[in-house]
C-alpha cells in the first residue's frame, strides 16, 4: 500500500486535490510503466511511472515539438516519497548534463525547449543549455510567495529559459498577448487610440515581455493546487504551450510531478507525454486530467488573452 501525503484539517474554501488509496489504486493502472522500446503511438497522451534515467533509452526519436522541464533546483528539497541534496554548482550543472544531452534525440527539428531554474541555478542552466540548444531569451517570472529574510532580500522570483534546437521554430505572439488596465489613457480626437473600454475600465492588449508579473503560485483556494512542494501554474505553461506550440502538437515533460504540463496541454488542444517517478504524483496528473475533461479553464486566461494577476477569476469570468 502506497503512503499517502498526510491531510489536515482543512477550512471550508480549501481546495487543495488529495487522493484516497482507492484513486491511486484506481489511476495506477493508467499510468504506463514500459518494458521496452516504445513508439510514438505508445506515449502520446500518456503518462509514463519511471525514473527519467529509466526511460531515456527506450522513448521514440523525434517526436517532440516542445518540451518543458522543470527539474528539482539544486536545493535540498524532500518530494514526497523521494528527495534531492543541494550540490556544488559544478556537480549541479553535470547533473544537467547527463539528462539533458540524451534528450535531445527526442526532439523535432523545430523543437522549442523551455528549462526552469531559480536564481542560484540560473547560470548551470544556461551553461549546459547553450551547449546542445539556440538559446532566445530568459523568461522572469514573479512568485509573490516566499518567506522574508532578515538579512537578505525576500527571493520571489524564478527563470525560464527559451532554448530552440535551430532557427527554424514556431512562435506565435498573438496568442500570448496580455491584457492590462490603462493608466495613463490616450485619446484622439476625443476616442481611445490603442485602448479599449469594457464595463467602465479602459484597457490596453500588449506584447507579451520577458518579465512575468501576472502569474498566481497556486494556493489552497485554487482548485488546480495540489500537495506538490514546487507546483507550477496552469497559467504559467498556457503562455508556454500556447507561443511555442500548435494544436495537435506533442509537448513533452520529463519531470512532470503532478501534472501541470500535461493537463494544460489537454486544456490547449495539444498531446502531451510525461515522465514522473513518484506514484502518487502519476495518479494526481491522472486525477486532473480527468477533471479536465469537464472544465478545461485556465485562471487568468479568457481563452483570447492573458489577464493581470486578480483581475480575471477564471475563464470567461472578470
Amino acid at each position: 500500500m502506497l503512503n499517502l501525503p498526510s491531510q489536515k484539517k482543512r477550512a471550508p474554501a480549501n481546495r487543495t486535490l488529495y487522493l484516497t488509496q482507492d484513486e491511486v489504486d484506481r489511476l495506477s493502472f493508467k499510468n504506463l510503466v514500459p518494458a521496452g522500446k516504445l513508439q510514438q503511438a505508445d506515449v502520446v497522451n500518456k503518462i509514463i511511472h519511471s525514473d527519467i534515467y529509466n526511460i531515456l533509452d527506450y522513448l521514440p526519436d523525434n517526436f517532440v515539438d516542445l518540451m518543458f522541464i522543470d527539474p528539482p533546483y539544486n536545493l535540498t528539497k524532500t518530494f514526497n516519497t523521494s528527495a534531492f541534496n543541494e550540490m556544488k554548482n559544478t556537480e549541479y550543472e553535470n547533473w544537467i548534463d547527463s539528462w539533458l544531452s540524451k534528450l535531445i534525440r527526442l526532439l523535432k527539428r523545430n523543437a522549442s525547449v523551455y528549462i526552469c531554474s531559480d536564481w542560484n541555478s540560473s547560470s548551470a542552466v544556461f551553461n549546459t543549455a547553450e551547449k546542445y540548444f539556440k538559446v532566445r531569451n530568459r523568461i522572469t517570472w514573479e512568485r509573490e510567495k516566499g518567506r522574508g529574510a532578515l538579512k537578505n532580500w525576500k527571493n520571489c522570483h524564478e527563470d525560464i529559459w527559451f532554448c530552440t534546437l535551430s532557427d527554424d521554430y514556431y512562435f506565435d505572439v498573438d496568442a500570448v498577448k496580455l491584457k492590462r488596465k490603462v493608466i495613463a489613457p490616450y485619446k484622439k480626437d476625443g476616442e481611445p487610440k490603442d485602448w479599449l473600454i469594457e464595463n467602465q475600465k479602459g484597457y490596453r492588449i500588449t506584447y507579451p515581455s520577458n518579465i512575468w508579473t501576472d502569474i498566481s503560485v497556486p494556493f489552497w483556494s485554487m482548485p488546480e493546487n495540489t500537495v506538490h512542494p514546487t507546483q507550477k501554474p496552469e497559467k504559467l505553461l498556457a503562455k508556454v504551450i500556447l507561443a511555442s506550440s500548435k494544436p495537435g502538437d506533442v509537448v513533452f515533460d520529463p519531470f512532470l510531478g503532478s501534472g501541470t504540463t500535461a493537463v494544460t496541454a489537454k486544456k490547449t488542444g495539444r498531446l502531451f507525454c510525461g515522465v514522473e517517478k513518484d506514484l502518487y504524483y502519476c495518479c494526481l496528473a491522472q486525477k486532473r486530467l480527468e477533471l479536465a475533461e469537464n472544465n478545461n479553464s485556465i485562471q487568468g486566461y479568457d481563452g483570447e488573452v492573458f489577464w493581470e494577476r486578480n483581475t480575471l477569476n477564471e475563464r470567461g469570468k472578470k
